[in-house]
């Protein structure tokens, strides 16, 4: 062969070597389960079965997704069903802040380093709601009537997000409130439609059936400013019309709880990177902003070094209420 054969043979070889299209960024090849570290009905069960409903319908991956339930423990067993999943990308573990928090207060055989963070998708507001018939119409009515009597205060899981809220409340209300733990919100709206309880500081998906229902009702939201007004949930009343706390006199100007989501520990960067696209591909679909629109949750998306960065702050804040509260672990 001559040596000009065996330029344009070498330089077909460069051209095809270009154009050979990259290794396709990993994707999955068998069905996903997506884990509610919450028992049924509550925020976290709400918000996986939203994202699998979206990612379903417009068929934003191939295979099949299944939610399953492991709220044991105030939501431990979830995590530490994803920490023993070390490695494993089907695994996709739905939470809140608890994922940080429940380590700083509770001797569990986890902690937040042992899972891939992938995202803050939503943060979820806090109201008090009361029994429809209570006789209370503002939250003064309901710090006047707690300091004369011992109130029961209901929430989900315990040395948790609700609970941390209701001691806050007892701080700034001056009130004593016995605070009893449920395996989710959904569970403690029930309590409180039945009678057993006082009180509880759902958010609002977790109690949109039962005010709509007439059996409890919002008194105040622990926000600086009303929520949007969106559509009624009552025939009078909507989100919009709920005042704030401070407006009512309890001196709590804002209470938030991120909706969260992980993979186990050990899983590849173009694993989590998957469900990071994933997650913002939900995101951007007019179902999600009707889900936040329904909810009356705050629509955010923090991954990454902001997602670190919030974790690191939210763990100080609620440090000073555990050592306050004598539950930092030793």
């Amino acid at each position: 062969m001559g040596q000009t054969s065996k330029l344009l043979l070498s330089a077909a070889a460069i051209v095809l070597a270009g154009t050979t299209p990259a290794l396709p960024a990993w994707q999955p090849q068998k069905p996903i389960e997506f884990v509610a570290t919450a028992g049924p009905g509550g925020g976290t069960d709400n918000l996986a079965r939203a994202v699998q409903n979206i990612i379903t319908k417009h068929k934003l991956v191939e295979q099949p997704i299944v939610v399953v339930n492991k709220g044991g423990g105030s939501g431990a067993e979830g995590y530490v069903y994803g920490k023993a999943s070390a490695g494993d990308p089907y695994k996709v573990i739905f939470g809140t802040s608890n994922a940080w928090q429940q380590p700083l207060v509770s001797k569990v055989a986890f902690n937040y380093t042992d899972l891939t963070p992938i995202a803050a998708m939503a943060q979820d507001e806090f109201l008090l709601w009361v029994k429809q018939d209570a006789p209370y119409k503002t939250a003064g009515d309901y710090l006047k009537a707690a300091a004369s009597g011992e109130f029961k205060m209901g929430g989900a899981q315990s040395k948790d997000t609700d609970e941390v809220l209701t001691r806050m409340i007892e701080k700034a209300g001056h009130i004593k409130l016995t605070y009893i733990p449920f395996k989710s919100g959904a569970e403690t709206a029930v309590q409180l439609a039945g009678g057993h309880l006082d009180s509880h500081v759902n958010n609002p998906s977790e109690s949109l059936g039962q005010w709509r229902g007439a059996t409890q009702r919002p008194l105040c939201v622990f926000s600086p400013k009303r929520l949007p007004q969106g559509a009624k949930v009552t025939a009078t009343e909507g989100w919009g019309d709920v005042p704030t706390c401070v407006e009512q006199g309890l001196d709590i100007k804002q209470y938030e709880q991120p909706r969260t989501v992980w993979l186990p520990g050990k899983v590849t960067p173009d694993q989590a990177a998957f469900y990071v696209d994933l997650m913002k591909k939900v995101q951007a679909t007019p179902d999600w902003k009707d889900y936040i629109e329904k909810t009356s949750q705050v629509d955010t998306f923090l991954t990454g070094a902001e997602f670190d960065k919030f974790i690191k702050e939210d763990l100080e804040r609620v440090r000073l209420v555990a050592s306050e509260q004598g539950w930092l672990v030793k």
